[in-house]
């Protein structure tokens, strides 16, 4: 009894620890109208944006270049199933990058893993000291058996669930799970090079990327990239949602109780299994969540609209802001994964964006890097 009470109280810590993620994004909120058509007014230096790959500057081995752009970040006018934290869109300037043709795989992290030993969030001991910095004061420190070295798994459950915004009903602390075992000690990424890494925190990525020598994108990057030169458009390819099995991994039947697979998988899929977008970039809708640079806060767009202003090279909001969880440090990640349905998230839409906490570490979150040109000529 005791050792149940205390799992039951570490399901909780977790809840709080890892934020409700999917959750808070699932609710269909009031229209705003999105404004894309009023003057903007602009505050920066008339500087030109680096549109085409500066001449004589080599593609690093499999990158792509994304021309730079003014363009709308954010929700579309015709979007219907754009949140609150979507809206309204903003005007950005964002200089043309280096970014990789796929996510990051297992066989490019364990080449990293190899060469520097590195040992990720997943994988380490359980700090409670630091844990509990996260959760509400009186919150009881569970059994040492619990706080072993684990990370979130996805379980499918049997009948139609009445409340989709309990996530805890299908998203489990697997202790042993980690990037070399996504779904829990029983699985391994044996023979599946070619699939995205997953289980990957936040600090895991960056230490892959000055490993690298590259960044994350920012928020306003990926949407540039994802858009593969489409813009003003729901999705990638445009606004036609019938298009979807063909064109990203994601849940096709009841979330989450039975995943049709019309688009050919019903887990992560090998990168490249889709046809890529106008850049050449694989995976940018559907299969795993992508980590970026900025700081989730919901306040972010509605904000940057008040100041009318066009941005350039935006960084995002200046600091993490979570209403249903005022103990959150999260970070945008984008994209939507092989999760994501009509009926629940539907974010494999470009302007989707998902907070995630910093030390979250979850099958169905991975990362893709960039290089800018600052970077390459320093």
């Amino acid at each position: 009894m005791k050792k149940d009470r205390a799992m039951g109280i570490f399901i909780i810590l977790v809840y709080f620890a890892f934020g409700c993620q999917e959750k808070k994004i699932s609710k269909r909120t009031p229209e705003t109208p999105i404004v894309q058509n009023s003057p903007v007014k602009t505050e920066i230096a008339p500087e030109v944006v680096i549109v085409e790959k500066p001449t004589g500057m080599t593609v690093p081995d499999g990158m792509v270049w994304v021309p730079g752009s003014e363009f709308i970040q954010g929700a579309v006018p015709q979007d219907k199933m754009a949140m609150e934290h979507e809206k309204p869109g903003i005007k950005v300037a964002v200089d043309g990058f280096f970014m990789d043709i796929t996510e990051v795989t297992n066989a490019q992290f364990s080449k990293f893993i190899e060469e520097t030993a590195y040992i990720t969030v997943a994988e380490r001991a359980v700090d409670w000291e630091e844990l509990k910095k996260q959760v509400p004061e009186d919150t009881e420190k569970p059994h040492d058996s619990v706080l072993r070295p684990g990370a979130l798994t996805f379980k499918k459950v049997k009948t139609t669930l009445s409340d989709l915004y309990d996530f805890s009903q299908w998203w489990h602390w697997k202790i042993g799970a980690d990037w070399k075992h996504p779904n829990g000690p029983e699985s391994t990424t044996e023979g599946k090079g070619g699939h995205p890494v997953v289980q990957i925190a936040y600090e895991d990525a960056l230490a892959y990327c000055k490993w690298a020598g590259r960044r994350l994108p920012t928020e306003a990057e990926w949407e540039l990239a994802a858009r593969g030169g489409n813009y003003g458009t729901t999705f990638f390819w445009g606004d036609d949602v019938e298009k979807l099995a063909g064109k990203a991994n994601t849940w096709e039947g009841e979330f989450p109780v039975t995943n049709a697979k019309t688009d050919g998988y019903e887990l992560r899929a090998p990168v490249k299994s889709y046809a890529p977008n106008g850049y050449g970039l694989y995976d940018m809708a559907g299969n795993v969540w992508e980590w970026t640079s900025d700081w989730y806060n919901t306040k972010y767009y509605r904000e940057q609209s008040l100041r009318n202003t066009l941005q350039k090279n935006p960084q995002g909001a200046a600091s993490p802001y979570t209403p249903n969880n005022p103990y959150a440090r999260e970070k945008v990640v984008k994209g939507g994964s092989f999760l994501c349905s009509a009926s629940y998230c539907a974010s494999y839409r470009v302007s989707a964006r998902m907070g995630s906490s910093m030390d979250s570490s979850l099958e169905h979150t991975g990362f893709r890097t960039v290089l800018s040109v600052d970077m390459i000529q320093e």
